[in-house]
């Protein structure tokens, strides 16, 4: 679990997040939505530790990250798992060497338990005879799955996802959001999503906050939030033209 206490954080006179507060519940999918500008990487760099907030607390657990010293910041550091937005993979290793990079950073065990692990990993995102190629003889769904394989490699407690979909059809995303739920319940990780696509928020989206101009306007879950009257929620949600349908469908149904 880990729990945000009103945080503030500003950019020179530009105030980002003003007072943020939420919990993200550990086992389940928790999404950040929110219109561009909303402060959704900025809060979720101040959860990696990427950015300290001038006020508030995120607490992982029972200790916040401001009372931690530096041995305990970078054992926190290694029970978390990113998925970057472009998969983040790199190009001049092959697969194998892309999955077993935190193992090498991080780990302690020798080349054939690493191997071991790199396989187990691959298979649980239904990759497999794929070791040897690079990134770039692969498809971008396969490729999405070889970095949450990265990911999770380490059996992190705690599971960040920056917009795992962009740039994937709509079939391969659902894929990719499933996957990230099975494992975040499978494993009982926090997994904490930051995403504009409403695909996920219908398919995954357990709990959900939703972010204006730096500020939690609204909090629930995938049901919730075609409920609300919230009218910055209702924008966003409808926003797009496949909401737009169902949204007129509903009005017909009233």
């Amino acid at each position: 679990m880990i729990k945000v206490e009103n945080i503030f954080k500003s950019f020179g006179n530009e105030e980002v997040l003003k007072g943020v507060s939420t919990i993200f519940e550990k086992g389940k999918t928790n999404l950040i939505i929110g219109q561009s500008g909303s402060g959704k990487t900025v809060f979720i760099k101040c959860l990696l530790g990427l950015f300290t907030p001038e006020k508030g607390r995120i607490i992982y657990e029972e200790m916040a990250i401001q009372d931690m010293n530096k041995d305990q910041k970078s054992e926190l550091r290694q029970q978390m798992g990113m998925l970057f937005q472009g998969g983040a993979l790199f190009d001049s290793m092959n697969i194998e060497e892309n999955v077993m990079f935190p193992l090498r950073m991080f780990g302690k065990s020798n080349k054939s338990e690493m191997l071991d692990r790199v396989n187990e990993v691959l298979k649980r995102v239904n990759l497999e005879n794929v070791n040897k190629k690079l990134p770039a003889e692969i498809s971008g769904g396969m490729q999405k799955r070889v970095a949450i394989a990265r990911a999770i490699v380490n059996k992190p407690k705690y599971l960040f996802c920056d917009e795992p979909n962009s740039g994937l059809d709509p079939r391969t995303a659902t894929v990719i959001d499933n996957l990230i739920q099975e494992i975040t319940k499978e494993y009982d990780i926090t997994t904490v999503i930051n995403t504009h696509d409403m695909n996920s928020v219908m398919e995954i989206g357990e709990t959900i906050i939703f972010l204006k101009e730096g500020k939690l306007v609204w909090k629930g879950d995938k049901t919730e939030i075609f409920k609300t009257d919230n009218e910055a929620v209702t924008d966003f949600v409808y926003s797009s033209d496949l909401f737009k349908k169902i949204r007129e469908v509903q009005i017909k149904e009233k």
